[in-house]
């Protein structure tokens, strides 16, 4: 009805504009007062309006063990992968019912029987790209719980593991052996292993870029944490712009004010987009070829964004820019 509110702490995904700065973005008037609309109506339920795909970064930090209901691919597998809270793959109708109700159906990966790793994944390559590993680890596994040795991830480098996977196939829970909170108690008796090195990690690169010549350069998919943006500024710091295509760095307006002489340095670049992001903007109809260093986003660009899609890691598109 029209009294209806969230009686649980609810945050909302990205937006498909920047609420702030869409006119730069090249958003028509009519989709702007639209997309208003729809935050408006969230934000009357008592949705906290964030627009961002990395609340666990600060606006809805759910804790181990927590029974949560989430929608957003990347951010339900980091919540359950690196804090070991509890949801399954929830649509945006489902998640917004239990926000509701303030209960999920129990089943799938709120039971322990459903956590246990299925298939142990050995890699076995130096240097990993974080991404690439996804784009290879998803299309092996599917919707399996993989258990990983051989990596030390970092936690941007879990966020951009799990977005990638998350889009590559349908991961929703994974484990990493000495990192993530749940790989100690694994157990891994019988399981079938599968090895990646550098054959497979080039091979994802191989599919993830269909284009060349990007006009638009977008970093921050998931939005950019801190020590992202920190990095940025450093790897562009006493740098001069190079090149005319478009150049985003996506974010959420809480990691944002965070770091605002970093975020002075980047805008020298491009420009801070913040509550949306290259793969939820209609951005086919200013570009026809996007640049990122995420393999989520270059999965979902070809058919979600009608773009051709160029991946390079960070230190390469800092190449492209500057």
């Amino acid at each position: 009805g029209r009294d209806a509110a969230v009686c649980v702490p609810t945050t909302l995904n990205p937006a498909g504009m920047d609420r702030q700065r869409w006119k730069e973005m090249g958003i028509r008037p009519h989709f702007a007062d639209r997309q208003r609309h729809i935050i408006d109506c969230y934000e009357r339920l008592g949705v906290i309006s964030d627009c961002s795909c990395t609340p666990y970064l600060g606006t809805n930090v759910p804790k181990k063990g927590q029974h949560i209901a989430w929608a957003e691919s990347s951010a339900l597998s980091f919540a359950n992968s690196a804090i070991g809270a509890r949801t399954n793959r929830e649509g945006g109708p489902g998640a917004l019912c239990a926000a509701i109700i303030g209960k999920t159906p129990e089943y799938g990966l709120h039971l322990d029987e459903n956590r246990r790793p299925t298939v142990i994944i050995e890699v076995e390559a130096e240097n990993v790209n974080y991404s690439l590993l996804g784009q290879a680890a998803g299309l092996i596994v599917g919707n399996r719980v993989p258990y990983f040795r051989g990596i030390r991830p970092t936690i941007e480098q879990l966020k951009t593991l799990a977005a990638a996977m998350a889009a590559a196939g349908a991961v929703a829970l994974f484990h990493v052996e000495g990192v993530t909170p749940e790989a100690a108690e694994a157990d891994l008796t019988g399981l079938e292993k599968v090895s990646i090195g550098k054959a497979e990690l080039d091979r994802a690169r191989e599919m993830l870029s269909t284009g060349k010549d990007p006009e638009l350069i977008a970093f921050g998919c998931p939005h950019l944490s801190v020590a992202e943006i920190q990095e940025l500024a450093r790897l562009l710091k006493g740098r001069t712009r190079k090149g005319d295509a478009e150049v985003w760095f996506c974010t959420s307006r809480h990691t944002l004010s965070q770091c605002p002489r970093e975020a002075k340095e980047l805008e020298r670049f491009g420009k801070l987009v913040c509550d949306t992001c290259m793969v939820v903007t209609p951005i086919e109809e200013r570009f026809r070829c996007t640049a990122s260093n995420s393999g989520k986003a270059c999965n979902y660009l070809p058919t979600l964004c009608a773009q051709k899609s160029v991946f390079g890691d960070t230190e390469e598109l800092v190449e492209m820019i500057s």
